[in-house]
């Protein structure tokens, strides 16, 4: 989804499954067309030898819903140099509810067990999580006590990396969620390519790239 489409009417529309118009699969990505260099490189925490992916994404955007699942097969089969991390988004201030929701399953040790979950909730279920109250009582349903969630919630952790993940976001200049980040000087979404599918092509070339750079 663009980021300036963010609406109801937007997320309407998305919901209805329309397709991208899909470029030719299997050539070599363009760049400028397919994907964008950036004009500064991010620094990355992958270490050394290593190369960093960020798949940008938001728990209420249906195309990161559908999404998902194929990312998470596709991460099963990076390279052992490949570092993936996902990146929820704050392109309102209204998001930042959602954005630290994830990193209170990753401060728990429970991205696995309710990551999907809270996809499934909302865009299955139809749940309206998208505030402190309502994401509490919906883990304390889930395996997380409502007390326990708050308190991580607005722990310092969890606040300084929904502020690290929002500079990230910026800094890559994402325009539109699913979008996927690789080693710090790529850009990548499915408006540029026609589908996410084509992305992570276009991923695993730019990787192939990073890699040769190296």
């Amino acid at each position: 989804m663009k980021r300036r489409d963010f609406s109801l009417a937007a997320l309407t529309a998305a919901s209805s499954g329309l397709p991208f118009v899909a470029h030719a699969q299997g050539k070599k990505p363009e760049e400028g067309i397919e994907y964008l260099t950036l004009d500064k490189r991010v620094p990355t925490e992958a270490g050394e030898g290593k190369i960093e992916v960020i798949e940008f994404f938001w728990y209420s955007c249906p195309h990161c819903n559908a999404f998902e699942p194929r990312f998470a097969s596709w991460l099963k089969a990076v390279p052992k140099d490949v570092v993936v991390k996902r990146v929820p988004v704050r392109f309102r201030d209204d998001f930042e509810a959602q954005q630290r929701a994830f990193y209170v399953f990753e401060a728990l040790n429970m991205v696995d067990a309710m990551h999907g979950k809270l996809f499934h909730a909302i865009h299955t279920e139809r749940q309206n999580l998208n505030t402190l109250a309502t994401l509490s009582a919906w883990a304390d349903k889930n395996g997380i006590p409502a007390a326990k969630f708050t308190e991580t919630f607005n722990s310092f952790g969890v606040a300084t990396k929904a502020r690290r993940a929002t500079q990230l976001q910026e800094a890559f200049k994402v325009q539109g969620v699913p979008a996927l980040g690789i080693a710090g000087r790529f850009y990548t979404d499915g408006s540029l390519t026609g589908t996410m599918e084509r992305a992570l092509q276009v991923t695993e070339y730019l990787i192939a790239e990073a890699r040769r750079s190296r």
